[in-house]
Parts: C-alpha cells; sequence; structure tokens
C-alpha cells in the first residue's frame, strides 16, 4: 500500500514532453522585465490554475490537485514563468502533501530552476536545483552538490507538463525528446492515438489523447498504459489523466476548475534587464 500512494503521487508529477510553441493569440499583461528576450508564444500565462480531483480504482476520490502560473520572477537574470504543482490526499492513513515548483525561461523554455517538497507517507524529501543551460551543469541550492546536465535545454517534471501544451499534437505522430535534466530519464516519447469527446467535473472537451511513455518503471513506463487528454484547441489544458495501477486499479486525474491567465505580449524591451 505504501507504495501505491507514492505511485499516486509521482504519477502525476511525471514528464509528458516537450515542442516548439504553438501560433496562439496573444493578450497584453504583466511586463516582461527590462531587457527580456521576446517571450516565446506559449498557451498559458500568469494567474492561470486548473484544479483537479484524484480518483483511485475502488477508493473512489483519494485527493485533490492543482498547476498554476504564479507569476513572473527573475532567475539568474533571467526572467521565467514561475510554475507551481501541488498534490494533497491518501488513502486510509497514508496521505500525501507534495509540492513542485519550476522556473521555465519565458523566451528560450528551458528550465531556470526546480524545486520539490515532498510529503509522502514516511517519506520526506526537500531539494532546490538551479539549472545553468549556458554552461551545462546544475547545481544544489539548499546543498554544496552540482553535476552536469545531459542537454543545454533541460526540463524537468512541472515544466514539462507547460511543454507538452506547446505541441501540435497530430493523430497518428509519435514525439520524442532527450530535454530531461536527468540522463536516465530519456529519451521521452510521446504517441498522439486519437481524438475524444470527455466529461469531466469542469464540463465537457473535445481532447487529444496522447500515451507518455519515459525510461522508468513507473506509471508512465510502457506496462501503465497511461493516456493524457488535452483540450483540442490552442490552450491545450490537461482535463483528464488515466493510468493502471496493478492490483488496485486504475488512477485518474479529472478537472474541476479552470481560472484563465495572462498572456504574455511577444514584445522586447529596450533597457538591459538588472542582475
Amino acid at each position: 500500500m505504501h507504495r501505491w500512494i507514492r505511485a499516486t503521487g509521482l504519477a502525476l508529477l511525471a514528464g509528458l514532453g516537450l515542442g516548439t510553441a504553438s501560433p496562439a493569440q496573444l493578450r497584453s499583461a504583466d511586463p516582461v522585465p527590462n531587457g527580456a528576450a521576446a517571450a516565446a508564444a506559449v498557451p498559458f500565462g500568469p494567474g492561470e490554475r486548473l484544479g483537479y480531483k484524484v480518483t483511485l480504482g475502488i477508493f473512489g476520490t483519494v485527493g485533490e490537485g492543482s498547476m498554476e502560473v504564479v507569476g513572473i520572477d527573475t532567475i539568474h537574470g533571467h526572467p521565467t514563468y514561475h510554475l507551481r504543482f501541488d498534490l494533497q490526499g491518501g488513502v486510509l492513513f497514508a496521505k500525501v502533501e507534495d509540492r513542485l515548483q519550476s522556473w521555465l525561461d519565458i523566451a528560450q523554455l528551458t528550465a531556470r530552476r526546480f524545486e520539490q517538497d515532498q510529503k509522502e507517507v514516511n517519506f520526506k524529501r526537500h531539494r532546490i536545483f538551479d539549472f545553468f543551460p549556458e554552461e551545462r551543469r546544475w547545481a544544489r541550492v539548499d546543498k554544496d552538490d552540482e553535476g552536469e546536465l545531459p542537454t543545454d535545454m533541460p526540463l524537468d517534471e512541472v515544466s514539462f507538463l507547460y511543454f507538452v501544451r506547446t505541441l501540435p499534437l497530430e493523430v497518428g505522430e509519435t514525439y520524442t525528446f532527450d530535454r530531461y535534466y536527468k540522463e536516465d530519464g530519456n529519451p521521452v516519447v510521446l504517441k498522439v492515438l486519437r481524438k475524444e469527446k470527455v466529461t469531466v467535473p469542469a464540463g465537457t472537451f473535445n481532447t487529444v489523447v496522447v500515451q507518455p511513455i519515459i525510461q522508468t518503471d513507473g506509471l508512465f513506463g510502457e506496462g501503465g498504459e497511461a493516456e493524457v487528454y488535452f483540450t483540442d484547441d490552442e490552450n491545450r489544458l490537461l482535463v483528464q489523466m488515466k493510468s493502471k495501477v496493478p492490483v488496485i486499479g486504475r488512477l485518474s486525474l479529472h478537472l474541476e476548475s479552470y481560472t484563465p491567465g495572462e498572456r504574455l505580449a511577444p514584445t522586447k524591451a529596450a533597457e538591459p534587464a538588472v542582475p
């Protein structure tokens, strides 16, 4: 039971994929810091929040979660989207309380910082990674440790979830990427299976169904047969996820609420950025 409760949390945090931004209609919104490169066109912006309920086989609803674009922060002189994923819940006396945060460069769409704060049954972990893509290295903020990045365009668990929303997601296509910040997590493969209309607590949506496969033994491994449902429009909202859990049954995530954000206008300021 301990193993599967942890899997409930970890499954919702696994990386899905990445790609180039889709040409969305943008609105003028939060100012980009002076001297910043033009913001890439993406289907999300500060203030966006998606709320979910989580169900697990025979146990029914076991928790709730959210994905949120908190705002714009500057990391090492680079303006970034501050992204946050929260998950709370559990089964019987086994509880999960996770918060994962990522800081995603608004122009280059690479992760600049990643923070994990996890409390899962008897397991606790808090660590902060700073990424230096130009130097292909990472450094721990919370301790004296550093290492080499396998890519100069790194992404972590949270930023992967936002990058997949920028893909065209054409049915029948397979997308393969080597941008996860840990070497053993690459490659990440996305198979676009079909289009399907689904109903969740937030409403009825036309969706594109994607099967993500990552190089682990988790629920997004090949045996888990996971399916992730994104809206079939320019917003690419994650409205539903399903994956098999041995013995217990199916783990599912369902969209309950959605607050749109204000997308950054892709403009470039003239003044140099303040470090």
